[in-house]
C-alpha cells in the first residue's frame, strides 16, 4: 500500500463501502489528481451497452462501462495508445485519457484498436479538493501503486476479489463473500 495520492494510483473499495451501489467492488484508475480535485474511472463495471448502441455509424462491439457517478451521459475513454490518437493527455507511462475521438472512430471502423488498448466509459468518479483523501482517512478506499504495464489487459470480472486476496490477512475474508451480504 502507498500513501502518496497521485494520478495513476488504483484505488480499491475497501469492503467497508458495500452499500454503496456506485462504488461496491470497484477498482478506480486515477485519471487526474491536483489542488483542484481528483478524477478516475471504474475500471470493473461494465454496462450492457456496446459503442454501436451509443453511437451507430461505429460498428464495433467494444463494451462501454460505468465510469462512475458524474456526468453518466458523457462518452470518456482510457487507453494505451498515444502514438495512434492525437492529443491524449498521459496518466502514467502506459496509460492515457481523452484524445481526438475522430480519429478514435476512425480505428474502430478499420478494427484497429482491441479491447486491450481502449475502454469506454459513461461517466466518471470525482472529488473534491481534499475528499479523497478524507475518504482515505476514514478506510473507504485502499490506495495502490498500478505495477501493471496495461492495467486493460489484466481486467477480469474477479479483479476485485483478485486484488483483496493479494492483500491477505482480513482481505481474504472479505474477497470470498458473496456480493449481497444478504445471501450469507
Amino acid at each position: 500500500m502507498t500513501s502518496e495520492l497521485h494520478k495513476g494510483k488504483i484505488l480499491i473499495a475497501k469492503p467497508e463501502i458495500l452499500n454503496d451501489s456506485s462504488f461496491n467492488r470497484s477498482i478506480i484508475l486515477l485519471s487526474e489528481h491536483n489542488d483542484d480535485g481528483s478524477v478516475g474511472f471504474i475500471l470493473n463495471k461494465p454496462s450492457n451497452f456496446t459503442i454501436v448502441d451509443l453511437i451507430p455509424e461505429i460498428n464495433s462491439d467494444h463494451i462501454i462501462y460505468n465510469g462512475g457517478p458524474v456526468s453518466t451521459d458523457n462518452l470518456y475513454f482510457i487507453h494505451s495508445v498515444p502514438e495512434l490518437i492525437p492529443n491524449s493527455i498521459s496518466i502514467n507511462k502506459t496509460m492515457y485519457w481523452s484524445g481526438d475521438f475522430n480519429v478514435i472512430k476512425e480505428l474502430l471502423c478499420d478494427n484497429a484498436l482491441s479491447k486491450n488498448e481502449i475502454r469506454f466509459f459513461l461517466g466518471y468518479a470525482g472529488w473534491s479538493e481534499n475528499q479523497l483523501k478524507e475518504e482515505l482517512n476514514s478506510n473507504s478506499w485502499l490506495l495502490k501503486n498500478n505495477s501493471y504495464s496495461n492495467i486493460l489487459s489484466v481486467m477480469t470480472d474477479s479483479f476485485w476479489r483478485d486484488e483483496l486476496m493479494k492483500l491477505g490477512g482480513e482481505y481474504q475474508i472479505w474477497a470470498n463473500s458473496p456480493e449481497d451480504p444478504n445471501m450469507n
